[in-house]
């Protein structure tokens, strides 16, 4: 099963929390320090969010595909490639409480997206080095665009 993702930078969490789990009458699949994700059935979606800074509005981080083998994620990344578009592979990268494998696109406008696999849960939400996921929040609002999250 595919679904995708939409990840949101809110610079309230627990706020966000309480009124997504009232919005989609589901509780988050994952919390973690800064985190929170939703695996929601109907509509098919993964939410998550990242805390941001206090006070700043809510930001979209990035947006995915989250896909269930990562045989899926080397056949978007063939597609992806075949298609002329420019791709950035990261496997066995952790970030964001889970080990994954991915590939990033970004839009005409910069938008990144991710295909991606959860292979496993991991301990930390800050990325692995050398990874484009969990650019925290932006010190350079430029990057952070450019970069993309992760999740």
């Amino acid at each position: 099963m595919s679904r995708v993702q939409l990840a949101l930078r809110v610079p309230d969490l627990a706020a966000s929390i309480a009124f997504y789990t009232k919005l989609f009458g589901t509780e988050p699949a994952k919390l973690r320090d800064g985190y929170a994700n939703f695996a929601i059935a109907e509509p098919p979606l993964k939410l998550v969010l990242v805390e941001g800074t206090a006070g700043e509005a809510t930001r979209m981080d990035h947006l995915g595909v989250e896909v269930d083998s990562t045989e899926a994620v080397h056949a978007a990344t063939a597609r992806l490639g075949d298609a002329g578009l420019a791709t950035d592979v990261e496997n066995d990268t952790t970030c964001c409480y889970a080990l994954q494998d991915k590939v990033w696109v970004h839009s005409p406008g910069q938008e990144p997206w991710e295909v991606y696999f959860v292979k496993a849960d991991a301990d930390t939400l800050a990325k692995q080095q050398g990874s484009t996921c969990c650019a925290g929040p932006a010190e350079d609002a430029q990057e952070t665009v450019v970069a993309g999250g992760c999740c």
